[in-house]
């Protein structure tokens, strides 16, 4: 009888343990931390010991997540009242660039408009390669900034920047602009992260925007 044989017979024959209840006081089996030999009661005490340090770091962790969010939460929700507050285009952009810049920390934030008639540089006109792109954006891009051409838009900077987001502003079905972030960290803005929070501020950003553009 083989070792996998034993294990499926001890599975199926639990009143085996029952019947021999001596020999779980007899047996001895190797430490999985040194060479000395351990009852199994004392094996099973060091299992134990082990998933529940295991359970510990995994709740410390869904607890630090927990906090991250509840942070970002928090700074969605003022950057919200803030734009609910502007009731002009200057107030707006600036309300974009004081909290993505500030709480946010992200290093460069750029909106580009390609609609309305205002005469800042956010109405900077955009080649029709870059608005189809956008448009075709189901949700906000996140990745490397190398062969992006929005990148270009942050002129100097942009040869030092290595990741960046895309965030189509819209109105309806329509895409009348994007909020551009980016950043020298390669992995502040990466392809796997979640995009719940940026497009939330996405959308925000477009209703404050499409409110206050001729």
């Amino acid at each position: 009888m083989d070792a996998n044989a034993v294990a499926q017979y001890l599975k199926n024959h639990p009143e085996f343990f029952e019947q021999y209840a001596e020999l779980i006081s007899q047996i001895n089996i190797p430490s999985p931390h040194g060479d000395k030999a351990i009852s199994i009661t004392e094996r099973q005490i060091i299992v134990l010991r082990d998933k529940t340090k295991q359970l510990e770091t995994k709740l410390a962790e869904l607890i630090r997540f927990g906090e991250e969010n509840d942070a970002i939460g928090d700074k969605v929700h003022e950057l919200a009242v803030a734009l609910a507050a502007a009731t002009d285009l200057p107030t707006v952009l600036r309300s974009i660039y004081a909290h993505l810049g500030g709480a946010f920390a992200v290093p460069h934030v750029i909106v580009r408009l390609w609609a309305g008639n205002g005469t800042g540089v956010e109405f900077t006109p955009a080649d029709d390669s870059i608005r189809d792109a956008v448009a075709a954006i189901k949700h906000p891009y996140c990745g490397p900034s190398a062969g992006q051409e929005t990148a270009d838009w942050f002129g100097e900077r942009g040869g030092h920047v290595r990741s960046m987001a895309q965030v189509p502003l819209r109105r309806g079905l329509e895409t009348f602009g994007v909020l551009a972030l980016a950043s020298e960290e390669a992995h502040r803005f990466y392809p796997e992260m979640g995009t719940l929070y940026l497009e939330r501020i996405g959308e925000m950003a477009a209703a404050a925007l499409g409110r206050v553009i001729d």
